[in-house]
């Protein structure tokens, strides 16, 4: 048993010198909980040199760089309607002989979130509008209704009519900056790559045909549109700023119980946390949608939508994805307005104004509004 004993750790000492010893953790039964599903950090070690990615090369001359850049431009082109080039293919898309129905559900443009802008009523009342600009919006991709099949895994409902699904990308960046299987996304399309890739659930009537360009006019003044985009990330808050809580008196005896929650009724009920409790956590960078934002005016030329509201998701300068809503009292079908289905295409016979207004916005170049004043009896 002895020269056994010594065999094995003779083993145990040679093997040492092989491979590094891991120590052994002891974890107590009540600590073993809250292990589970804790993921690290991934953190870079501080012995490894940091990569500094440079925007530019400094082996690469001015002139390379200029002959880069018309090579892009000679084979991408420029969807720019003033020049007569309404698709980065160099050619004209394709009219489709179709009509819209109740039934047709169009495509969504992705714009970026600009500012806050007043407007005047003809009333005289001035309200705050968000302004939204369309950044060089394409389409990528048509998936048909037999290839795309969406999940619904909270319901598990099939949905009654099939739908396709169209990719359309936002805000061209250039090829060098990407990787070569990322810019092979758009090799059918024939568009730049995009900084930003959205789905949208369309008809099979409302199907375009790759690299068609999106504009503002794809929507109308007086339209109800869905806006959906990730809200601000503020962090890690406490439940006032969280959940507008008032908090605890600041005297009579309060002591570091200021800004805290107070009693949760978890002792009382159950001895546990119930699910959906308002409770401190992340707040912020989650996906929201605002129903039923009306657009209160579009210019065709800079390609920028007004739309109704303030309180829009998403920080200055962030993405966001418009579509025609989905409320079943504010579609199309109940309002007078027809839309340009399956979007808008430019042509001879059907030239937009720059500025369009909705009928109860008081336009710029119209002369002031005056009231007069009643006299009281």
């Amino acid at each position: 048993m002895t020269s056994l004993l010594k065999v094995c750790s003779g083993i145990n000492i040679f093997t040492s010198f092989l491979k590094p010893r891991a120590e052994v953790l002891t974890i107590p039964i009540r600590g073993r909980k809250l292990l589970i599903n804790h993921t690290p950090k991934k953190r870079i070690p501080p012995w490894l040199p940091k990569q500094n990615r440079t925007p530019t090369r400094d082996d690469v001359t001015c002139e390379n760089t200029k002959f880069i850049k018309d090579i892009v431009e000679s084979k991408y082109g420029l969807a720019d309607p003033a020049s007569g080039c309404y698709s980065p293919l160099k050619v004209a898309p394709i009219e489709p002989n179709k009509e819209w129905t109740t039934q047709s559900r169009r495509t969504g443009v992705i714009a970026r979130k600009i500012g806050i802008y007043p407007v005047w009523l003809k009333t005289g009342e001035r309200v705050l509008a968000t302004l939204l600009h369309v950044c060089d919006n394409h389409v990528i991709k048509y998936i048909p209704p037999e290839e795309w099949d969406p999940k619904i895994r909270t319901r598990h409902i099939i949905p009654k009519r099939k739908l396709g699904c169209l990719v359309v990308g936002a805000d061209s960046v250039d090829p060098q900056t990407v990787t070569k299987q990322y810019c092979g996304l758009f090799s059918d399309a024939g568009v730049m790559p995009k900084r930003l890739l959205c789905r949208f659930a369309v008809s099979p009537d409302a199907a375009l045909q790759p690299g068609t360009p999106l504009m503002a006019s794809h929507f109308q003044p007086g339209e109800i549109v869905d806006i959906r985009a990730k809200t601000m990330d503020r962090g890690f808050q406490g439940v006032m700023k969280r959940w507008g809580f008032k908090g605890m008196p600041a005297t009579h005896g309060q002591t570091k119980t200021h800004r805290r929650p107070g009693n949760i009724g978890s002792g009382s009920s159950r001895a546990r946390v119930m699910p959906g409790t308002k409770l401190p956590g992340h707040m912020g960078n989650r996906y929201r949608m605002f129903r039923g934002v009306k657009i209160l005016r579009v210019n065709t030329k800079h390609n920028v939508i007004w739309v109704l509201g303030q309180a829009l998701p998403g920080e200055t300068n962030s993405l966001l994805q418009i579509y025609d809503t989905l409320l079943p009292r504010k579609k199309f079908a109940k309002t007078e307005l027809k839309p340009h289905f399956p979007t808008y295409i430019p042509g001879d016979d059907n030239i937009l104004p720059e500025n369009m207004y909705r009928d109860d916005v008081h336009q710029l170049d119209s002369p002031s509004i005056e009231y007069a004043i009643e006299e009281q009896k």
